[in-house]
């Protein structure tokens, strides 16, 4: 398989392997922070470590939490992106966004290039230490309409604050062309498409392609460009509770992982949050009018991109699915997190599919028209009976 640019192909045998050892050592060598414990966390196609570390400072000896991240190597080739993403982050939590800032490494910068301690070649890894943010990942609460408004809202406003306010020099790098992740990129998953077998599945995301090619495309230009965070999935967000077990009240806690961050359009936000959430809820359909109600609440959609959300979100279960499936193939030891959406997200797509975009968009619209007939915790109240009860952790 032939790729043109780093950004076209979606996965390469280019993950990190650092050992538990290895990384507690570049932690010392590089930040100059000695490790008290590390773990490993799940990661799609970087190598991420929770790591306390033990702090002397001035009169006080203190434990503090930190992520250390190791860029992909095909990543890592790209510093003034990962550069762009971190300046990012850096920037909204400046805002007040809930967003991770780098630990600095001993020579003051935000990232370093590191060797890697295994793997064929001499493959270089760019390494960041991160706050570690507090908090439960979307995919283990039991959602409700509350936590899926204010999941929508954020994505508005995280996206409005980057496009308004965010003006580093590295900014250019985000205009990644072929990026497959990118939601205008769809077609180029046809490409990969061989990783589906042929099933009814493939006959499905061959249609979703098809209409995206015919429908979205030639309406970009009518979309309002911004940069898109890209990735606000269930395991990318993290809230904290309060209020009762039986009627909680979520606040965002994290947003992790920029690094799908690009140049994009607003309603390719709001549709990515749509589709994540809906893999999480009880009542997927019912979960999209929630999550549209809280972005149009910070940036109303126009008419263009209202009528183009059903192949929007129709488009990144497709990106979804298909980029899994190639992955496993590459990656059989990571199936099990690589396949965590594609559990339900089959079902999910499957049945929007046949219920077709009509019936979907207007689920979608009266539950987000309830919203600005009433008050929005008015709104939010009367949807909770809907998303049922998964249980919490």
């Amino acid at each position: 398989m032939t790729s043109s640019g780093n950004d076209h192909r979606p996965q390469t045998l280019t993950k990190p392997a650092f050992s538990e050892k290895a990384a507690a050592e570049l932690v010392d060598r590089v930040f100059g922070l000695k490790v008290s414990w590390l773990r490993p966390l799940p990661s799609y196609d970087d190598q991420n470590f929770h790591v306390r570390v033990l702090r002397s400072r001035e009169g006080a000896e203190g434990a503090q939490e930190y992520v250390l991240k190791i860029t992909n190597s095909q990543d890592s080739q790209e510093p003034e992106l990962i550069q762009a993403q971190t300046q990012a982050m850096m920037f909204l939590s400046a805002e007040g966004f809930p967003s991770a800032t780098p630990h600095l490494t001993k020579d003051g910068n935000i990232m370093s290039l590191e060797s890697g301690d295994t793997g064929p070649g001499n493959q270089k890894y760019t390494v960041r230490l991160l706050t570690y943010l507090s908090g439960t990942p979307v995919a283990k609460i039991a959602t409700n309409a509350q936590i899926l408004y204010e999941i929508g809202k954020l994505a508005a406003s995280l996206d409005k604050a980057l496009t308004e306010k965010f003006h580093h020099p590295s900014v250019k790098s985000l205009h990644r062309g072929q990026f497959i992740w990118n939601l205008a990129n769809v077609p180029l998953l046809e490409q990969y498409i061989y990783a589906l077998g042929q099933n009814k599945h493939r006959a499905v995301v061959e249609q979703v392609i098809e209409q995206f090619k015919r429908k979205v495309i030639p309406k970009l230009s009518s979309f309002r460009a911004c940069i898109n965070h890209g990735d606000l999935n269930d395991h990318n967000i993290l809230v904290e509770h309060s209020g009762s077990l039986e009627s909680p009240e979520y606040r965002v806690s994290g947003i992790l992982d920029f690094s799908d961050m690009s140049c994009g359009y607003y309603v390719f936000e709001v549709a990515i949050a749509i589709m994540y959430m809906m893999v999480e809820s009880r009542d997927p359909l019912g979960a999209g009018g929630h999550v549209l109600a809280g972005f149009e609440s910070v940036l109303p959609l126009g008419a263009e991109e209202r009528a183009a959300l059903f192949l929007l979100v129709s488009g990144r279960f497709a990106q979804s699915l298909v980029i899994a499936a190639h992955t496993a193939r590459l990656y059989p030891d990571n199936t099990e997190y690589l396949m965590v959406t594609a559990k339900s997200g089959w079902k999910h797509l499957l049945t929007m599919w046949e219920l077709g975009q009509e019936a979907v968009e207007e689920k979608w619209f009266e539950t987000a028209q309830a919203y600005t007939e009433h008050s929005p915790a008015l709104g939010a109240a009367e949807g909770l009976g809907q998303e049922g009860n998964k249980g919490t952790e």
